[in-house]
């Protein structure tokens, strides 16, 4: 069977349109998340910061402009299908160029220094973080997902030991929220990574906000546990915008992979209250 060819100038147009809409475009499920929370929320101040992110969307909605300053850095996970042959470019190239018209024709701010320690801006947003995977058929599946610096900086990970089990990842993921405290924006989405091994881990915290928000786990262990922490975390009384109050985050989701009998990795990746992604299929 002959592969499915796929131009890379396509995959360029699709990337600056997916982060454009990203940043402009919040999601439904996340307006639905708002709204219930206003239903539920007791602090006065905190209905109101919850009315105003909802307007705030609707205007970046309307208006076509980022619904925050921060319109983060690039990351963007490809499923790239077996039978799939890119022409006409590079794949990486193509994602990259997509990156740099889409924040250049969207207007959107330039967060990318080139170097970690010299730090010059690299004026386009590039490069993207990209993580691939090869899976069957003949498609190209394309998540652009731009994470904002405030709340990938409260990220974090920790290797417990397996005797540590539940209630171990429930004080890491609890003692990690609250140290981050009004720093990511809240009412946030927390993202958690249980086993592999140490980077692992961490990508599944990430990729574990891309799941639709609030849909729980299939299993029935993981989905009682991201009931149980998102309770506790809305417990602790941070609030919308770290002023108090029960909506502290809007949902817990937790991915899992096997892992070492020596070991026991748990990541957590916060996401603001932005949670930003959108998605295309070639």
């Amino acid at each position: 069977m002959p592969l499915r060819t796929i131009e890379a100038a396509t995959i360029t147009a699709t990337v600056a349109d997916l982060c454009m809409r990203a940043n402009y475009e919040l999601g439904e499920e996340v307006i639905r998340a708002f709204e219930e929370a206003l239903t539920r929320e007791n602090s006065l101040t905190g209905k109101d910061i919850l009315q105003q992110l909802l307007e705030n969307a609707r205007i970046a909605r309307e208006e076509s402009v980022p619904m925050c300053q921060d319109t983060g850095f690039a990351v963007v996970f490809l499923e790239v299908g077996q039978e799939v042959c890119v022409t006409g470019g590079d794949l990486y190239e193509a994602v990259n160029q997509g990156v740099r018209q889409g924040y250049t024709e969207g207007y959107l701010r330039k967060s990318i220094v080139n170097h970690p320690l010299i730090r010059q801006n690299t004026g386009d947003n590039t490069p993207a973080v990209i993580h691939t995977r090869i899976v069957p058929g003949d498609r190209i599946k394309i998540t652009v997902a731009p994470k904002g610096g405030g709340s990938e900086n409260m990220s974090g990970i920790r290797m417990l030991k397996p005797a540590e089990g539940v209630e171990g990842i429930k004080k890491f993921v609890i003692e990690q929220v609250k140290n981050a405290g009004p720093n990511p924006c809240p009412p946030i989405v927390v993202g958690v990574g249980i086993g592999g091994t140490f980077e692992k881990a961490a990508l599944l915290a990430k990729e574990a906000l891309l799941r639709p928000l609030g849909q729980p786990s299939p299993l029935p262990d993981i989905a009682g546990l991201e009931r149980e922490l998102l309770e506790d975390i809305n417990g602790l009384g941070i609030g919308p915008q770290g002023l108090g109050g029960r909506t502290t985050a809007l949902a817990v989701h937790i991915e899992i992979y096997p892992c070492h009998i020596a070991s026991l990795p748990v990541a957590v990746n916060i996401n603001c209250h932005a949670s930003r992604h959108k998605e295309a299929i070639l």
